[in-house]
């Protein structure tokens, strides 16, 4: 306004305290979000005050935080786990192995599965490197790069006819493929299916215990037993949860070609003396699932939980010729795989997902123990 010698600024009828001063415009700050304001300059001359028209606005609102959501690897190692996976000459994703691998892929990709924890029994009948690259790999491998692997005497190994290849193959040195497993990678060495191996996840420990080992070379598996001793009592020290993967299971129903690997119990009895918490293998075509167990087959509190998985495409699956009482829950008929998330102070989570057959299902937890 001409002639003025002062102004003052008003926000709802009220002045700004110590704002008179002869500017006509005004910074405002600490506006509340969603808020109506009337802003108006009073304009002094001659000792009278003369108002401008009212301004009014009203501030945005402001939505609130949202709460993250959290990945499904935060706070937790999220893994896939099943083993006797491809049929001899299987190309098909519509096969409950292309099923299986379809979705753990899908898992990998979306973020909710971070590793497959390979069972054993890759590709039948022979783990050859051209069948599993002419097979096994137009069918899984998609997920090799996080695959952790175990070998099952027989398909994957077999002395007796002259091949050991799944070694080569999950080193990238097979014809065909240069791509390496997640052993492979973390453990930055060529890892021989005869020999056992280990590594960390977090607050887990996780030991492959090579079955095959007893039946082509027995010597050598017993004195593993010493070696996996020191390896578990030193994770045990470092306060890590254990657990392990074996693909001949010694927790497991007879069926018409397996019953228990009893070969394998002086491992059993080193697991137990470290409190191994979890305990993963395939080979029976079928899906067990036992109580928490020591090496004498009583459920106790603090024992190894088995989870025998092997529906990972492999047909016929196989139907259980007794009823071991550590066993709480198991069925032959569905195809498919576990899914489980292992947290840092010990307790997991389980849930099996079906691909095929009858669609049955398992899921549960086990606190921290």
């Amino acid at each position: 306004m001409p002639n003025a010698t002062l102004y003052r600024h008003y926000i709802n009828g009220v002045a700004i305290a110590g704002e008179d001063d002869t500017s006509t415009s005004e910074t405002v700050v600490n506006l509340q979000p969603g808020t109506a304001y009337t802003f108006t300059v009073g304009a002094f001359v001659g000792g009278a005050e003369y108002k401008s028209a009212p301004f009014s606005f009203t501030t945005a609102a402001t939505s609130p935080t949202p709460t993250p959501t959290p990945t499904p690897s935060e706070g937790g190692w999220d893994i896939a786990a099943v083993g006797d996976m491809n049929t001899p000459g299987n190309t098909s994703m519509a096969t409950h192995s292309g099923a299986n691998a379809t979705a753990i892929l899908n898992g990998m990709n979306g973020g909710t599965i971070d590793h497959f924890l390979g069972l054993g029994d890759f590709q039948y009948d022979w783990g050859t490197c051209a069948n599993l690259v002419n097979y096994w790999q137009k069918v899984w491998g998609g997920v090799l790069p996080k695959t952790y692997w175990a070998a099952g005497p027989g398909h994957d190994v077999d002395l007796t006819v002259g091949f050991n290849d799944i070694g080569k193959y999950m080193n990238g040195q097979c014809a065909g493929n240069t791509t390496k497993s997640a052993t492979n990678t973390h453990l930055n060495r060529y890892v021989d299916a005869l020999e056992w191996y280990s590594f960390d996840q977090g607050n887990w420990h996780v030991l492959h215990a090579p079955t095959a080992a007893w039946r082509y070379n027995a010597t050598r598996a017993q004195a593993m037993t010493a070696e996996i001793d020191a390896d578990l009592a030193a994770a045990k020290a470092q306060g890590k949860h254990l657990a392990v993967m074996y693909h001949d299971p010694y927790f497991t129903s007879t069926t018409s070609s397996h019953t228990r690997e009893t070969k394998v119990k002086p491992w059993i009895d080193v697991f137990w003396k470290y409190k191994v918490r979890l305990l993963l293998s395939g080979s029976q075509h079928n899906y067990e699932r036992s109580c928490p167990v020591d090496n004498t087959d009583q459920c106790v509190g603090d024992g190894m939980q088995q989870f025998q998985v092997s529906t990972g495409g492999r047909e016929p699956l196989r139907s259980f010729l007794d009823s071991p009482s550590y066993i709480q829950r198991r069925f032959a008929d569905t195809y498919g795989h576990l899914l489980m998330s292992l947290f840092p102070d010990g307790s997991y989570t389980w849930n099996f997902k079906p691909v095929g057959g009858v669609l049955q299902t398992d899921s549960g937890s086990r606190p921290a123990g």
